[in-house]
């Protein structure tokens, strides 16, 4: 499972593209838990995140939120929408404080004409995320629901773990709807799941949300799953 880009788009480029990228935006500021970019609103602008975190939601099947991805510092989010001149398809929340350039979204095409190394780039993060959004959906079709828990906490637990005390804190504040959307299962199934994990002594609610107390019982759950 791969929620966050292994790459992030910044990263990608070379310095000259890179200045001529910040040389366009705007600079803006997002506090904690503020909505960036909403879900079927119209496009104005891409944001390159320059430090913080941010979550990427959209309603699920269910009824839930379902988590879609995590972008930090050097992702860029929003260009799908600015490329096809279509509404949003999600919704990106700030996990933390969040430093952001924001780039008009048609001088932003404008860019992409003028760099062509910018255009070749953006397609091949475009190539690798949904590769690994397609890996992920082949994955979670042999899974049940504890399993698929299980490797989203693992994920999450190494992209936003830190240690607290005996285990490893989640900071990325998801809500049991939004996990619930992320794994294809009800809230109840997943409040239910998380409650078994607690009483095993697997994982612990925190003051800051959930700790991870024994990721190897994790570990031998989601095996159990991918062989």
């Amino acid at each position: 499972m791969q929620f966050e880009d292994q790459v992030p788009f910044v990263v990608r480029l070379e310095a000259e593209d890179r200045e001529a990228l910040f040389a366009n935006g705007t600079p803006l500021a997002f506090p904690v838990r503020q909505v960036l970019l909403r879900e079927h609103e119209p496009t104005t602008h891409v944001l390159i995140v320059l430090t913080g975190w941010t979550k990427v939601t959209s309603a699920a099947p269910n009824g839930y939120e379902a988590l879609l991805a995590l972008r930090g510092p050097g992702d860029i989010i929003g260009e799908q929408a600015a490329l096809s001149g279509r509404r949003r398809g999600a919704t990106v929340s700030a996990l933390s404080r969040v430093e952001a350039l924001a780039v008009d979204s048609g001088r932003f095409n404008r860019l992409l004409d003028e760099h062509p190394d910018i255009s070749r780039k953006l397609l091949e993060l475009t190539a690798d995320r949904t590769r690994d959004s397609d890996r992920r959906r082949v994955q979670f079709a042999s899974l049940n629901v504890q399993e698929r828990l299980a490797l989203l906490l693992l994920e999450l637990m190494r992209t936003h773990g830190e240690e607290a005390g005996g285990g490893v804190q989640l900071t990325a504040g998801l809500t049991q709807s939004e996990l619930a959307g992320s794994v294809g299962a009800s809230r109840e199934a997943v409040a239910r799941l998380l409650k078994q994990l607690r009483d095993r002594g697997v994982v612990r609610t925190g003051r800051r949300g959930l700790v991870v107390v024994r990721p190897d019982v994790l570990r031998q759950m989601a095996r159990a799953g991918t062989g």
